[in-house]
Parts: structure tokens; sequence; C-alpha cells
């Protein structure tokens, strides 16, 4: 890529000759014009051993030989003017107004002759320009048209009379403008073009500003990579022959000679590309290019285009853009930081940059962050409180941030965010006691968490009421989970004079157990009665502590039939809680549920008895009684002509009940025998199987080995189904009060005998 970077005027001579002087001298190779030189040049001067002088017509070769003499050649004439030369190592390439001529000069022959392509222009108007790329590759650029010529050396076998090299065209290709200079810039070349454009208003051809474009050879086309227009004096009257490029390879520097100005362009580097995006303020993508590149950028930190960009978005007026850029720009360069919150509260935008601030490494001043802190304080009290959550206390004078937070409080006491803000700053320095007191104050969610998270439980024992007024749930688990702490003593009285708060917490007590508060279960039922009687009844049957007559009398004040019935049903008068069941609440199924629990005749009597003059109460013990008393004993009493609802219906149900019973017994019974057919098979294959006997039993009885030790000898062993072994000998003889033989061990554990299963005889 190349870009021009300065242009500065000078005097030329206007004649082609002095041109051509000047691009002779900046060649590599000695080549001089016969106008300033007839003479081959002096060895003084450094040059090399063949020199080449050429004139308009006439191309000379000067060679060095003995004794310092020169000797010259003509290489090329009679074909008009000789318009440009190149020499690079053993190649000289010139042009005239027929083509291009490479002269070998290891082997003294011409090897090729390339002509000219458009012989409509006129080639003193639009000279051919040469450039050797490397030592084997020419590039010949004239009018339009585009060479690339490639000098490859020729196989022995095709020589014959033929020059040892021959010269190929690898690429070829038409363009756009007519070529001004040609130069290489490694796989591209650069390429002076001489431009001309119609005006549209005239329709006429005009001469434009020349371009310097960089193109990439193709075989058949080229590609444009860059191109640059530029500004020389007297553009508009120059022709194409009045444009030269000469170039010098190893600084990659390029030279455009016109008649009045030379430019002077070189390759473009990273520097030079940031140069280009800053000047057209393209701050973003200059950070970019320079975070990428820097460790090609000489000229250029990538701090000083961040706050230059960091500038241009605060004269735009995009300040937050500024402040977020900030963090990644000024990085962990406190003094930066310093100075850019500095310019930040000049312009008035201190809440812009102030989530964007460093909160731990780097720390900055204290007083950056108090700054900041009080400009929200003025104007943004929920903004202030974002501060205070998000930054950590030790960033700025917790104490000042207080006092500050304070004297706002006086003019406006009710307001919440302040008094949240301030209890959090009492949290950053410690002082817990202060912050509960407004969490309390303010009813505040995190009340539990605050006491949690820094055991206060020693400050909250004069605060059980209004942790119980705020959220009684929470506050009694949170008691309840810190018993060590807080004893359930201190809570009762606490609570004293709140006593539906009392019920609360002993409520819960009692549900996680039913042991721990017992001295207060005789105050629960009160409780219970007053605050919560659905509950009562459940705590009277779960409770093994509490008084049964005190219980008894506040549930009698009360008229609480049924916590009533149960307390006499405990007590043992089931009669009078049946009583009251039918006299109360005149619910003959609860009674007959309670005669059923009971299980006791004489209440079924008593039950009877109540509803035999009461149809409705016949109808249901018809119904459920005839699984627990005999129903014929109520059928029996029941008066003649009396009018019972649905007796029909009850007298079929007792019918299916009974007959559900019969087929219940014959079922069990069935269940029972096949039962026990099936354990008696079983009992019988047990006893059945065969029962090992060998050398490491003994006899029970003398603990001797069961077998002898000599197997010819006769012997006689008894084993019984219980496994026991007896030498037969060792058995009780049979008498006539026990014919049988029994296992001593087993019939005495049992005080039952065992019969015997075996009996072995040899």
């Amino acid at each position: 890529m190349a870009e021009v970077i300065c242009c500065h005027s000078t005097r030329l001579l206007s004649s082609p000759l002095s041109q051509a002087f000047i691009l002779a001298a900046s060649d590599q190779h000695s080549l001089c014009p016969a106008h300033f030189s007839q003479s081959p040049p002096d060895q003084g001067h450094g040059l090399r051993r063949e020199s080449v002088i050429y004139q308009f017509l006439l191309l000379l070769l000067f060679e060095r030989t003995w004794m310092n003499r020169w000797k010259s050649s003509v290489l090329h004439e009679g074909e008009g003017n000789i318009r440009s030369v190149k020499w690079r190592g053993h190649l000289i390439a010139w042009a005239n107004n027929m083509g291009v001529k490479i002269f070998d000069i290891t082997s003294k022959q011409r090897i090729t002759n390339v002509p000219r392509d458009d012989i409509s222009l006129r080639p003193d108007m639009y000279p051919c320009s040469l450039c050797w790329k490397d030592t084997v590759t020419l590039i010949i650029g004239w009018g339009t048209s585009i060479k690339v010529c490639s000098v490859k050396e020729r196989h022995a076998s095709e020589m014959r009379d033929l020059p040892s090299r021959y010269v190929e065209i690898v690429s070829q290709f038409e363009t756009e403008f007519y070529i001004s200079g040609l130069a290489p810039l490694c796989d591209q070349l650069v390429v002076l073009s001489y431009v001309k454009e119609v005006s549209e208003k005239t329709e006429r051809e005009y001469c434009a500003r020349p371009r310097l474009d960089i193109i990439q050879p193709l075989p058949e086309t080229c590609e444009e990579i860059s191109s640059d227009a530029l500004t020389v004096r007297g553009f508009q009257e120059n022709e194409c022959r009045d444009y030269h490029l000469e170039y010098s390879e190893g600084e990659s520097l390029f030279y455009i000679v016109s008649p009045r100005d030379v430019v002077v362009a070189k390759e473009r580097d990273q520097d030079d590309h940031i140069d280009w995006l800053l000047e057209k303020k393209k701050y973003e993508e200059a950070l970019m290019a320079a975070e990428i590149s820097q460790r090609n950028i000489k000229r250029h930190k990538i701090l000083d285009i961040g706050l230059a960009y960091v500038n241009h978005l605060v004269e735009r007026g995009d300040y937050d853009m500024a402040a977020r850029k900030c963090q990644k720009i000024l990085g962990k360069n406190a003094a930066l930081w310093e100075y850019e919150v500095y310019k930040f509260k000049e312009i008035g935008q201190l809440k812009a940059i102030s989530p964007y601030l460093p909160r731990g490494d780097p720390v900055l001043k204290p007083l950056i962050y108090e700054m900041i802190l009080h400009e929200f304080l003025e104007s943004d009290y929920e903004g202030f409180a974002t501060l205070i959550r998000e930054w950590p206390g030790d960033l700025y004078n917790n104490s000042v941030i207080v006092q500050a937070v304070r004297d706002h409080l006086k003019k406006d006491s009710q307001n919440k965010t302040l008094l949240k803000t301030l209890a959090d700053l009492y949290t950053y320095d410690k002082n817990y006691g202060n912050a509960l007191e407004i969490y309390l104050t303010l009813r505040h969610k995190d009340v539990f968490q605050l006491i949690h998270k820094h055991n206060l439980f020693s400050s909250i024992k004069d605060k059980i009421v209004l942790l119980m007024d705020f959220d009684s749930e929470k506050a009694v688990d949170m008691l309840l989970d810190n018993e060590d702490k807080i004893s359930i003593k201190k809570v009762v009285e606490e609570l004293e004079d709140r006593p539906e708060l009392q019920h609360v917490y002993l409520h819960k007590l009692f549900k996680r157990d039913h042991h721990k508060g017992q001295r207060y279960h005789e105050k629960q039922i009160s409780l219970y009665a007053e605050y919560d009687r659905p509950n009562l009844l459940p705590f009277l049957r779960d409770s093994t502590h509490c008084p049964l007559e005190k219980a008894l009398e506040i549930c009698q004040q009360r008229n609480f039939v049924e916590e009533t019935v149960y307390l006499l049903s405990r007590m043992g008068n089931s009669r009078s809680a049946l009583k009251m069941i039918m006299e109360e609440l005149h619910d003959v199924d609860k009674a007959i549920e309670f005669a059923k629990e009971q299980d006791d005749g004489e209440l079924w009597e008593d039950l009877i008895l109540y509803s035999i003059d009461k149809p409705p109460f016949i109808t249901g013990l018809l119904n459920n009684i005839g699984t627990h008393v005999d129903p014929i004993l109520l059928i029996h009493r029941i008066k003649e002509g009396m009018e019972i609802p649905n007796l029909r219906d009850s007298l079929v149900k007792i019918l299916q009940d009974y007959n559900l019973q019969i087929l219940l017994r014959e079922g069990c019974k069935k269940i029972l025998v096949a039962d026990s057919l099936s354990l008696l098979k079983k009992m019988h294959r047990t006893q059945m199987k065969g029962v090992l006997v060998d050398e490491e039993n003994i006899c029970e009885s003398c603990l001797s080995p069961i077998l002898p030790t000599d197997a010819a000898k006769p012997f006689s062993v008894v084993v019984f189904h219980c496994r026991h072994m007896f030498h037969k000998e060792c058995l009780p003889v049979p008498s006539l009060n026990a014919p049988a033989q029994y296992c001593n061990i087993c019939s005495a554990k049992s005080r039952g005998p065992g019969s015997a299963i075996l009996d072995m005889k040899k």
C-alpha cells in the first residue's frame, strides 16, 4: 500500500533530456545521456566495469578492458529514438519506437523483442515505462497495456543457434488509464497513471490529476488495491510524457516527478493508517487498529489515542460513552482516572462517570468518591443509595458521608431512601445497633438477614415485639432457631402484654416439640380459646401436660361443646360426654362415632334409650349399629305405630350388612383352612427331609461324639425334630406315663414334649 505523505516543489529543466537524466541518475546502474557525456564514466565515481551510454538513435555498451581502458560496442541503432533503458544484473532492457529489447551481457546476445501493441499512440507522447521487479522479471507499461515478462533458461537440447535464455509473458492486461511510470511493491505494482476525463458541461477532454495506483497483477487482468489522486502544480497542462516514477527499493520510497513538482511517496505503515483515521475523526477504529498492531506502531500510543477518543466524545456531548470508554482506556492508571473525573466535574457530568469508576484495583483517593456521592446526594437520592450499595465501604470516609446524610434527614426526616442508606452506612461502620433500629423503623425485609449475618441477638432482646409486629412468622422461626441465645422464658415475658403474639410463638413452639413449652400449656389453653379455637382440640389431644380440669372449666365457660366432650371422655366421664353430644349437638352420627371409639356396651344402651323416641335418631342407629350391636335389640324397643323415616332402606342395609358379615366369615374360614393345609404340608415336607449326622455332632447329654470312632461297633442314635441328637442309652427309658421319647432340652424350655424323628441303629 502507498500513500502520498509529502510534496515539495522543485524547479526543473523543461527538456525531456533533463528529466531523463534525473531518472537515470537514480538507477543503481550507470545510464548517462550522451547530451551530458560523450566519454565513458570516470572510474573514481565507483561505477560498474560496464557502462551504457544511449543517445536518441544509438545505444552503446562500454566495457573496462586491460590497463583500465574502455571498449565500446553498439547494442542497438537504426529504429528511432531510444526512450528508456533499465539495467538489472546481467540483463539490459531498453525501449524505442518499435518495442522493447532485452540484452544478455553474459552471452552478448539480444534474447527478445517485445513489440509495441498500440501503434496508434505516439511514442514520444506516451513513452514506454520499464522496471525490473527482480533479476529475471521485467515489467513493461506502454500506453494502457502492462506486461509482466519472465526471463527463463532454455534447455540445452533446444539451444542450437538460439540464445541460452528466452522471455515468457506471464501476465498481460489492459488498464483504463495511460501509464507514466511503474515500480514493484512486493508482489504488487505501483503505477503512475495519466488520466483524461470528459467534462459534463463542454463534453471536451481535459487532463485530470495524476494518480498513484497499487494493483495486483493477475494472468489476464488486474485488481486495484488502492488509488490516490496527486496534487501537482500545472497538472491541467501536463501530458503523459511529463510524469515519471522512480523508486528506492531499500527504503520503499517512490518519487513522482513532474515539470514543476517532485512528490515523494512511501509505503504506508500502521502509524500512517492511524494518522489517517485520526484525521478523519474515526477514533474508535484508530484505537482498534492500534490495539491490534501495538507491536508495529512506533509513533502512536494506545493511551494517547484513547484519551483523544474520550475528549472527542466529550466534545460531541456523548458523556455516557466517554465514561464507558474510560474504563477500558485508563485501566489501572489512578492519576489519569482522577484527572478525568475532575474534567467530568468541570462539565457537570460526574453522574455519567460514576458507574465506571474503579472499585478495587486501582483505588482512587477517597475525596474522588466522596465528591461523586455528594453530587448524587444533592440531586438524586436513589442514585446515591445505589452507589452506597454497590461501592465497598472502604472507598470513602464513612463518617463524612454519614454526617452528610444526617444533615439531609434534618430536612426530610421520613425519607425512606435516606434512612435505608443511613442503615447501610451504619452497617459498613459496624454500628449494627443503629442500623437495626432503622431497619425496624422502616420494617425492612432485610432486618432478619442483618440479625443473622452479624449475630445481633443480644440487641433484639428488647425488640421482640417490634420484630413480631413486622413479620411474626419469620420472627418466630428466628427465635425458635436460636433458643440458646434468646430463651423461651425471655420471649414469653417480652410478649406478656401482647397475648396474640404470645400465642403465635407458643403455638409454633408446640408444633416443633410438644414438651419444650410444657410449663406454658395451661396458659395456652386460654390463648387457643381466645385466638385460635380451631387448634384448641388438636392441642388438647396432643398435649400430655395441660391440666384437664382447667381446660374443662374454660371450655364449659365458653360453651365449647366438642372440646368439652373430648375432655369429659378423656377424664372417664363418657356417659356425660355422650349426653352432651345428643343434647347439645343433636348429632346422632357423632354420637355413634363416639360410642364406637369408646366401645362400651353401656354407652350403646344409653344411646338407644335416648334415641328410642326420636325417629331420625332411630334411622341413624339402624344404618350404623349393625356391626357393633345386635339390631334386634333396637328393633324390639321401637314402639308400634312409630313412623321411622326410610325404615325399609335401613332394614335392607341391616340385612346387607349381615350378609356381608356372613360372607366375610366364610371367606376368612376358607382362607384359614387353605393356609392351615398349606402350612401342614410344608411342615410335613420339612420333617421328611434327611438330617446330616457326622463326626462333628455330639450327644447333647454326654457331650461325646455322636458316632463311635470304631464304625464296626454297633450304635444307636436318636435325632429329634429340633435337630438335637442323643445316644439312645443317654435318654431316659420310656415308662407308662411317657411311652415316647422326648428331647430333654426342648421339652424343658417349652414345657412340652418333642417327639423323635429318627432312630438310627446299627
